[in-house]
């Protein structure tokens, strides 16, 4: 069953994915582990510069064959896609999922440019997600700005997108202060729109609030932040206590500290 359906049924019962970028072949061999612990299903994002960085066919190949090395249950999603040209790269390549994010442009500008990716993925028949509202990135403002139900029905409604992220409360990278998602915003528009719904900016947001999110219709939540800096954190303490240059014996122990981080993180997205 593709994600597209996943997704749906996620939206029914009230359940969620964890969806983790993965930046090297360390951090999708932690996250792919937590995966097989847990017995849990997972989304392996990789975002437009880690393509850049790894390559597209290399990308594609690491995350295949290390799906299958693993035996785990898991679908490959391009996040926050904002080149048009590379989104269909993607979808051409197989990819499972792929994000379209022109939310920094006006709404009618990012519904022409979701509904041209939703278009051109139909054939396909893969999951197309999309955002609408402010959900700040890195060194913006996280001032928030919420996405209001009436728009997030008419965006789906004219696009057709199969999944969508909403502004709710949550940010990319680290919070100034602890956040307070919308509960009953989320409950709002999850019975307002046919389509999944999906948190970004998971790193740092307290456990009980990512359970009643999930509760009042969240069925993807994305995981990045955490995973680079656990790994950076560990590596970086580890390099100073060593003068080893074989890297097959300095990264382990960053790589089962990020392994760890998400068994954490599935566990608390599998309470039901």
């Amino acid at each position: 069953m593709g994600l597209k359906e996943e997704l749906i049924i996620n939206k029914r019962f009230g359940k969620a994915f964890l969806a983790t970028n993965f930046y090297n072949f360390e951090t999708l061999s932690a996250v792919l582990t937590a995966a097989k612990q847990t017995d849990s299903p997972i989304i392996l994002q990789l975002s437009e510069s880690s393509i850049n960085y790894l390559g597209l066919e290399v990308a594609i190949s690491l995350a295949r064959g290390s799906i299958s090395e693993y035996g785990v249950q898991a679908w490959l999603h391009l996040d926050h896609g904002q080149n048009v040209d590379l989104v269909k790269r993607c979808i051409d390549a197989g990819f499972d999922s792929v994000m379209i994010d022109a939310s920094e442009k006006s709404i009618s500008e990012n519904i022409k440019i979701t509904r041209e990716i939703v278009a051109y993925a139909e054939s396909y028949g893969i999951n197309v997600e999309a955002e609408l509202g402010y959900i700040s990135k890195l060194g913006q403002s996280q001032d928030m700005i919420y996405t209001r139900p009436e728009e997030a029905k008419l965006f789906v409604e004219s696009t057709g997108v199969n999944a969508l992220a909403i502004a709710v409360g949550s940010a990319h990278g680290f919070y100034k202060k602890t956040p307070d998602l919308q509960l009953d915003l989320i409950e709002e528009i999850n019975s307002s729109v046919e389509a999944a719904l999906v948190l970004h900016g998971s790193s740092g947001i307290p456990d009980d609030q990512l359970q009643m999110a999930i509760k009042k219709g969240i069925t993807k939540i994305n995981l990045a932040t955490e995973i680079k800096n656990i790994f950076m954190k560990s590596l970086q303490g580890e390099l100073k206590d060593t003068n080893n240059i074989d890297l097959r014996e300095v990264f382990p122990k960053a790589t089962a500290e990020a392994t760890s981080l998400v068994v954490q993180k599935l566990n608390t997205i599998n309470f039901i």
